[in-house]
């Protein structure tokens, strides 16, 4: 019985940890206790994080000290990330709204790590910790609380989550957070958005919403520093349009593209870099919104008149839905570059708004269009049937053949619409019989 008792009692730790806490535990013991670097116990990020931290702070058990923070340094603070907090007021607000019934609290910071915004909860006696680190003005950098999640951001740019233990210092291991980053026109960090919870666990996917929400925050910051550009709003479908999926581009008066937001980056690939001043010129070329887009800043510039989104192929193939406006205050600079640059007869790689209006006039009034016709010039007349034979078939192509559908985003009636279909396969001849007969109904 006495040497079972005994080896029982020296029987081996188990080799594996089996959940998240002790995979967490041991990979602290491996990397702080044993001098081992625990790959694939926690996430890279954070394993980073530590060996960022331990050339900072020496001692993991010790009090964080927060700075305390005086009104100046208060207002300089707030007056100096106006624009961001401006264009994150809205989606704070929300937040906060959202997770009124959660412990949760929503955290804005600068790109340095310093806290613009802290939403104020009203069960602060409970979470000690955030009471303490959670004040605007508060550094909650790397540098100065080690490993949290909106540290790590502002560290790398790049959306992460920090569970438990994972946090580098001791006092701060009862904290779950999940933070992504806000950039600016430039591409360069401009805050970080964070959600903190102390002492019990999200109990939803925080880092999908917060990721949701900084995206929605960059796209409004990004606009609001457009202020002299012509800002493309575009997406494969036109439903896409005015969410946090939809893709942003800002466009100079001299036709360079001067970002792009993620999703944009997605459709239509990054902007160039030069390597070297031999490959600026081309760099250069390729930034211009007719090598990326395939059309001129005239045509899209028109796009700005029209309340409805506009078809677009761009030079890939893709075909995407796009709407414009111009930011500038008066327009007048814009208006007068895109001039120079904007034959008026020219014809783009996508068909423009012009060509639908040009179809319903047609039916509508058709001696009239006919007798203008003749006097107008031959190739204008082919560039406007040209362009409303395009319109009308990337728009039933977006649609998948929807005539209905493709009608109503026309702005026409499906009977005008039939109408035009029958003439121009009336005009393709014999041929094409067989392909007229197998158009999609509405």
């Amino acid at each position: 019985m006495a040497s079972r008792s005994t080896d029982t009692a020296t029987a081996p730790r188990a080799l594996f940890a089996s959940t998240p806490a002790e995979r967490t535990a041991l990979a602290r013991q491996q990397f702080f206790e044993d001098g081992v670097r625990p790959s694939g116990l926690v996430p890279e990020a954070v394993l980073q994080s530590w060996m960022r931290c331990t050339r900072t702070h020496a001692d993991r058990h010790r009090v964080v000290p927060f700075d305390p923070v005086t009104p100046s340094r208060l207002h300089a603070t707030r007056q100096r990330h106006r624009a961001l907090i401006e264009a994150a007021d809205p989606d704070l607000s929300a937040m906060e709204g959202m997770l009124a019934g959660t412990d949760c609290r929503v955290i804005l910071t600068d790109c340095d790590g310093v806290v613009l915004h802290v939403t104020h909860h009203p069960h602060a006696a409970h979470q000690p910790v955030l009471s303490a680190t959670s004040r605007v003005g508060v550094n909650i950098s790397e540098r100065m609380v080690g490993t949290t999640a909106p540290g790590i951001v502002a560290s790398t740019g790049q959306a992460c989550t920090v569970d438990g233990a994972e946090h580098y210092f001791d006092q701060l291991c009862g904290l779950q957070c999940a933070a992504a980053p806000i950039r600016d026109v430039h591409g360069r960090l401009a805050g970080v958005l964070d959600l903190t919870v102390e002492q019990r666990r999200f109990g939803f996917d925080a880092a999908a919403m917060v990721g949701l929400y900084a995206t929605t925050i960059e796209n409004r910051l990004l606009q609001a520093q457009s202020r002299s550009l012509l800002v493309l709003r575009f997406q494969a479908h036109p439903s896409l349009l005015g969410t946090p999926m939809e893709a942003l581009m800002g466009i100079a008066s001299d036709g360079t593209i001067a970002w792009l937001n993620g999703a944009a980056v997605r459709l239509v690939g990054p902007l160039p870099e030069a390597a070297d001043a031999a490959d600026a010129t081309d760099a250069a070329g390729q930034r211009h919104v007719g090598a990326l887009l395939g059309c001129d800043l005239g045509d899209l510039l028109q796009l700005g008149r029209h309340d409805t989104a506009r078809p677009l192929r761009l030079p890939h193939g893709l075909a995407v839905w796009m709407r414009a406006r111009l930011n500038a205050p008066d327009g007048a600079d814009f208006r007068h570059a895109v001039a120079t640059v904007a034959p008026a007869d020219t014809v783009v790689a996508a068909p423009m708004p012009q060509a639908a209006v040009a179809m319903t006039r047609d039916e509508g009034n058709k001696g009239e269009d006919r007798g203008e016709g003749a006097c107008a010039p031959a190739v204008t007349t082919e560039t406007l049937r040209a362009h409303s034979h395009r319109l009308i078939e990337d728009t039933l192509a977006a649609h998948g053949g929807n005539i209905s559908h493709a009608a109503r985003q026309l702005g026409v009636s499906r009977g005008t619409l039939y109408r035009q279909l029958r003439r121009w396969r009336q005009q393709a001849g014999p041929d094409n019989e067989g392909e007229s007969e197998s158009a999609p109904a509405g």
